[in-house]
């Protein structure tokens, strides 16, 4: 699920979805570099950035007019508790409706630190899910 808005009022931390390759949606991303031009002569302002996926982390250019229309993803951040790890699954139980759901997609940062008892912190983007930080 996404959200309309114009690609001149994102900024730096804003996330958006960027086609990849021949795909109707987009890949989720954080925009990590913005930078506008004047309006020419010729046409209008434009606006060049690059975000970086957020489950792929692989960086992708984008250029646009200012008034682009682009999506801006909905993102649904939970908290839940780990109550398994298989192989690279973790088996996480939601704070708020006590639902499980099974995990495979980790941050960079807390690969390697998380064991079964911990509190989380969960992202729900674009009908994927992808453990963020852990929670103290």
């Amino acid at each position: 699920m996404s959200k309309p808005a114009d690609l001149g009022s994102l900024k730096i931390g804003s996330y958006i979805l960027l086609p990849v390759g021949d795909q109707a949606t987009g890949e989720p991303c954080r925009i990590v570099e913005y930078d506008t031009s004047k309006p020419g002569k010729h046409g209008a302002a434009k606006a060049r950035i690059v975000a970086v996926g957020v489950f792929d982390a692989q960086k992708r250019p984008h250029v646009g007019p200012v008034s682009m229309q682009i999506h801006v993803p909905l993102i649904d951040k939970r908290t839940g508790q780990i109550i398994s790890i298989i192989g690279d699954t973790y088996q996480l139980m939601d704070a708020e409706t006590f639902e499980t759901v099974d995990v495979t997609q980790t941050d960079d940062e807390v690969k390697g630190r998380l064991e079964n008892g911990q509190s989380v912190e969960y992202w729900k983007v674009m009908d994927r899910t992808k453990i963020m930080r852990i929670k103290n």
